[in-house]
């Protein structure tokens, strides 16, 4: 029998036409969340195919008029895109290593060896995602730049975007959720066998982890990625920024045009488009994972 609920009952699918108009109102939705979410990508790349006299119109065209492929070349060249995707990628995968390690270790901790005050601990984790992150940038600029008792000055170095990151609170809330459903009958068994604690985090609790495990990497290095306020701010040489840094650092000088600019955003999102299409299951799967079975 199936108990499963929804907001439209099975009987009133049988009622009438309830199954067609059903139908047609969710597929107009889908219709409709597609347009929204893509539009903005599809307004992106006509614009770079656009000519600048098209795109500097009042009146903006729908669909290109007239085809400039090559703008993506130009766009390349002249923005020296190549060097400040190497960065990102750095940036990306440093971060992702770091906040993987640290925030693995504080769930298991939280959830596996429940320190005394691991509760208050975890309460004060989830009250800092309730301060709006303007309100933290002043004090952790002023932190990185002058870092407290070892007087380090990180800016314009990797540490300034890995450090404050490194501990990030819905991480860990969600790695310490899915680590609280492992039995804990698995860890005794692996304790009477001599495995310590770090061993049984490798060897037991990590392998049946790969979902939660796979959507926080996914998470951590879009959000690296796509970050953009932060990176302004302590990478003010040109030559360690990200391209989201330098783009908009070029978009004010008048060395290239529009179109191009439109190209070169097209560009450095070709790889997160790339891997949210190839990880979407593992992404789906992680958020959805519950109870272990068996």
């Amino acid at each position: 029998m199936n108990t499963s609920r929804t907001l439209i009952s099975d009987a009133d699918l049988r009622r009438g036409r309830g199954k067609l108009i059903y139908r047609i109102v969710l597929g107009a939705m889908a219709v409709a969340f597609v347009l929204i979410f893509l539009f903005p990508l599809y307004w992106m790349v006509s614009g770079a195919v656009k000519s600048p006299v098209e795109l500097a119109q009042p009146v903006p065209t729908l669909i290109p008029h007239s085809w400039h492929p090559e703008t993506f070349v130009d766009a390349w060249k002249k923005l020296n895109i190549g060097p400040y995707l190497l960065n990102t990628a750095y940036y990306a995968l440093g971060g992702w290593l770091l906040q993987l390690t640290v925030d693995v270790a504080a769930a298991y901790a939280l959830s596996k060896l429940r320190p005394k005050f691991g509760n208050v601990v975890l309460g004060l984790m989830l009250a800092s995602l309730m301060l709006p992150a303007s309100a933290l940038l002043v004090p952790a600029y002023l932190t990185v730049a002058d870092v407290p008792v070892f007087g380090v000055n990180l800016l314009n170095t990797p540490w300034a975007l890995w450090l404050p990151g490194v501990a990030n609170a819905f991480n860990i809330y969600v790695l310490k959720r899915f680590f609280d459903q492992i039995p804990d009958d698995l860890l005794d068994a692996a304790a009477i066998d001599g495995a310590g604690r770090f061993r049984m985090l490798w060897n037991v609790v990590l392998p049946l982890s790969r979902p939660v495990l796979a959507v926080v990497s996914i998470f951590a290095i879009i959000g690296s990625w796509k970050d953009f306020l932060w990176p302004l701010l302590v990478l003010q040489d040109p030559q360690t920024q990200t391209f989201n840094v330098a783009l908009s650092r070029l978009a004010f000088t008048g060395y290239v045009t529009t179109n191009e600019m439109f190209a070169g955003l097209a560009i450095v999102s070709i790889p997160m488009v790339i891997v949210f299409m190839v990880f979407q299951r593992s992404i789906l799967n992680g958020l959805s994972a519950g109870a272990l079975k068996g």
